[in-house]
């Protein structure tokens, strides 16, 4: 039940913020040289034109990130506003209103999972879950691309904080790659960016990348 209150309360929020988000986020990858590289090595590592889900897509700039890199990209949301931005940036591309721990794929539909941030406002006990989801909706040999933002140090396998659109949690990266290890998804790389000087919140970025056995 808390789970599903808190993806209630996401939606909404998203809802709400989903024009300003647009406008903030569009082109955030032009300034963001790491990030391309991350999404660059996932779309080598999947092949081109495998089947790739791009969960919590928000207004679907990545997703069209990856179509261009040759990946057959879809992209899905919670919120029904985001999604409706998305279709409209990229008409050519797929976009759905779902659910990242229920989605209507079946066993092994995908070559590639993008969850880039999607899973921060996720409470600690609804995590493993998503990840199960994930690992399910995967190909054997498909890859999972996951980005969240880090906690303090190993003692601390998760931490909350504010977040400018609802309750946000942070991550052990080496807790959440056992998390992946206990779905089948083994870690293949990491990458660690350590905060920019203006960053209003100085935590760590991580990207990991998994690949089901």
């Amino acid at each position: 039940m808390v789970e599903h209150d808190a993806l209630t309360v996401t939606r909404a929020a998203y809802d709400e913020a989903a024009d300003l988000y647009a406008r903030l986020f569009s082109d955030s990858l032009r300034d963001s040289p790491l990030d391309r590289a991350m999404l660059d090595a996932f779309a080598e590592s999947v092949g081109e034109g495998g089947r790739v889900a791009d969960l919590g897509c928000g207004p679907g700039h990545v997703t069209a990130y990856l179509a261009r890199l040759g990946l057959d990209a879809f992209g899905v949301d919670a919120s029904a506003a985001m999604v409706e931005l998305a279709r409209r940036a990229c008409p050519e591309l797929r976009f759905d209103v779902g659910e990242m721990g229920a989605l209507d794929l079946a066993d092994g539909a995908l070559d590639g999972v993008l969850s880039r941030w999607s899973v921060i406002h996720t409470p600690p006990a609804g995590l493993p879950p998503i990840l199960a989801e994930f690992g399910r909706v995967l190909a054997p040999g498909g890859h999972l691309l996951i980005g969240f933002s880090a906690t303090d140090g190993p003692a601390h396998p998760t931490q909350s904080f504010d977040h400018a659109v609802a309750t946000a949690y942070r991550w052990s990266p080496d807790h959440l790659a056992g998390l992946l290890r206990a779905e089948g998804l083994a870690e293949t790389a990491r990458l660690v960016r350590e905060p920019r000087p203006d960053d209003r919140r100085q935590f760590q970025e991580v990207h990991l990348l998994a690949r089901k056995a």
